[in-house]
């Protein structure tokens, strides 16, 4: 049996920011991935933009929203050639990424902070509570491994922790949960017929292909963008999640998940040919790499003391125990033909209660990510890599802090954890 402070499952770029975050507040810290590498959405499902790190603004000069771990790891990406940016899209700023080079720098990070052991290639598989302790079981190729934990954070995307633990959480009914994403990337293009007129023409060709039934409606909405290294591309498909015989949408359903794995494939494939044969800049094109999972927009959503809201977030309400900023508009895609937008007043940041980090049934079991405490609405915002950066830095602190005073775990002392973790966060910045 494995022993520590603090476990962290999941790791994707909120589980990397908890895990970093809780070793170097002091906590033996260990993080669980079911991949050979971490980075997660950023990695494994290809998403190349890091969306909420910066500030909504009409003026063109982006602006750094996080001063804690999200600016660092930004920061140092960039530093490392494995970023590019910000660059500007509307009234929003993303910095474009190399995957690769996202899960290079997670692997130095984790290599040089000490107190935190990270374990691939582990599947979590069962969760409980027993003598003021987390007992977590995982297994890898047939081999089980189990876990003694003082606190946890569940950063699997998924709530897969909190599922196996029973621990409570909402899920949108299927017919509204935001859809899919496919992302695949090309090599071999013609980086001039990515421009803004040549994606303008892509758009307006696949859509005449789709209506002469040469293409599959599915392609409708496809986006282009040039990656960091001259003749890449990434390719991003919406899917509409069902599966052939009409099955509800579920995206913790296996058989749901093959049918969208081999729906993108099979769809990006067709695509690919057809570009080669009918859109100049693409003749040389070839799928150099699949995804190794579909990006999944939104799943369990994990029950907190408190639920953020969408009104919360657009009208940029504050809180006593608030820990985090959300700056990405609601981008709501509950259907494969493209966004609805729900900007907030003056374009104000949203703030992100420490309470909705936290179990409404556990004072040592957090939350970081996509999966927090909050609506369906509210989590089309702060399912951004950028801002789940964030939540998972104060997650990690939290649970570093309550797993060295347990009194801190008190509900009546909410703001002076707020605080606390607040204040950390300031103290554990690294240079970049």
């Amino acid at each position: 049996m494995l022993t520590c402070d603090v476990l962290i499952a999941g790791g994707g770029p909120a589980g990397i920011a908890a895990a970093v975050s809780a070793a170097r507040s002091g906590a033996n810290a260990i993080i669980v991935e079911r991949h050979g590498f971490l980075g997660g959405m950023g990695t494994a499902s290809l998403v190349h933009t890091i969306c909420g790190l910066y500030l909504l603004r009409d003026e063109p000069d982006a602006l750094m929203a996080h001063s804690g771990f999200p600016a660092e790891f930004a920061s140092k990406l960039t530093n490392r050639n494995g970023a590019r940016g910000p660059v500007r899209m509307g009234r929003m700023d993303v910095l474009m990424h190399d995957p690769a080079a996202m899960a290079h720098l997670a692997d130095e990070l984790i290599a040089e902070t000490a107190g935190l052991t990270c374990l691939l290639h582990a599947e979590l598989c069962g969760a409980s509570f027993l003598d003021d302790a987390w007992n977590i079981s995982a297994i890898s190729r047939g081999t089980p491994m189990t876990f003694h934990a003082k606190t946890v954070v569940d950063a699997t995307g998924d709530g897969t922790l909190a599922a196996l633990a029973g621990i409570p959480f909402q899920e949108t009914d299927s017919a509204q949960m935001q859809r899919p994403a496919y992302v695949f990337k090309l090599c071999g293009v013609d980086h001039q017929a990515l421009d803004e007129g040549g994606r303008l023409r892509l758009a307006h060709a696949i859509v005449s292909a789709v209506r002469a039934g040469i293409l599959p409606q599915a392609a409708l909405g496809t986006g282009f963008r040039a990656g960091l290294h001259e003749g890449e591309c990434h390719v991003t498909i919406d899917l509409a999640g069902n599966v052939g015989d009409n099955t509800a949408y579920d995206p913790n359903d296996a058989i749901v998940l093959s049918a969208l794995e081999q729906a993108g494939r099979a769809i990006s494939t067709q695509l690919t040919s057809w570009l080669g044969k009918n859109v100049d800049g693409f003749e040389k094109a070839w799928i150099a790499a699949w995804p190794v999972r579909a990006g999944i927009r939104e799943s369990r959503r994990i029950l907190g003391h408190h639920i953020l809201t969408e009104d919360e977030l657009l009208n940029g309400t504050s809180f006593d125990d608030s820990i985090a900023l959300s700056t990405w508009p609601v981008e709501l895609r509950e259907k494969p033909t493209g966004p609805r937008w729900r900007f907030p007043a003056d374009n104000k940041p949203g703030h992100i209660p420490l309470r909705s980090l936290r179990s409404s049934e556990s004072a040592t079991f957090f939350m970081a990510g996509r999966c927090i405490s909050a609506t369906h609405e509210a989590q089309a915002a702060i399912r951004v890599m950028g801002t789940c950066m964030a939540t998972g830095e104060a997650a990690g602190v939290a649970a570093a802090l309550i797993a060295n005073d347990a009194e801190l775990a008190k509900a009546e002392r909410w703001t002076e954890l707020a605080e606390r973790v607040r204040g950390r966060r300031s103290e554990i910045q690294m240079p970049c």
